[in-house]
């Protein structure tokens, strides 16, 4: 059931991908559109790995720039959009140090977005989040080699070792966890409110 959870998300994104591309070739001007495009782009890059899903992220950073290029009246949602997207950035970056340089870039984003709507509750939550990211950066990064290192091991390791090995994995998967918990609710809430419902035509 799960799976098939994950399976209609990806759809969607795709979709919203796609539509927003054939919308770009009809108009390249529509800044919303571009937004929507780099929104679904960052979605689907949670589904990749590594250098694809990199790209997706540099990809949708290059369309919001754009974005707020064409448009600096609305520019506070895509201020948010690129702070998430820089956020995602860091934490597929291994190095403590090129990792905060993306968060800090989120951050300010984030501060801008806030700045230019200050009432905007998920804006203030996203600031919130970025500066826990390079903890929670170090955390994931720390287990991960300890991980490969385990798996290295003979198989004649002790029950200790495996519990060890097991402990670490348990606690790598919550953190991974709760990350992708957390930037999924952002951008989902972020999405839902920049496409409301259609109001009911007049009878």
């Amino acid at each position: 059931m799960e799976m098939q959870k994950e399976f209609d998300r990806l759809l969607f994104f795709e979709r919203a991908r796609m539509s927003a591309e054939t919308s770009y070739a009809e108009n390249p001007l529509d800044a919303d559109n571009l937004t929507r495009w780099a929104r679904a782009l960052l979605d689907l890059s949670q589904y990749q790995q590594g250098a694809e899903s990199k790209q997706m992220i540099s990809d949708a950073t290059s369309k919001l720039e754009e974005a707020l290029t064409l448009n600096p009246k609305k520019k506070h949602d895509v201020l948010w959009c690129l702070g998430n997207a820089h956020t995602s950035h860091g934490f597929l970056i291994p190095d403590n140090d090129e990792a905060a340089f993306y968060f800090e870039k989120a951050a300010e984003f984030f501060q801008q977005a806030l700045d230019a709507d200050p009432s905007n509750d998920l804006y203030r939550k996203s600031l919130e989040l970025t500066a826990k990211a390079p903890e929670l950066h170090k955390e994931i990064h720390r287990h991960g080699p300890m991980q490969q290192t385990m798996a290295a091991e003979p198989s004649t390791s002790t029950s200790t070792k495996s519990s060890k090995k097991k402990k670490s994995s348990d606690l790598n998967f919550d953190i991974f966890g709760w990350v992708i918990l957390a930037v999924g609710i952002v951008a989902w809430v972020g999405f839902a409110k920049s496409n409301p419902p259609p109001l009911p035509r007049p009878q």
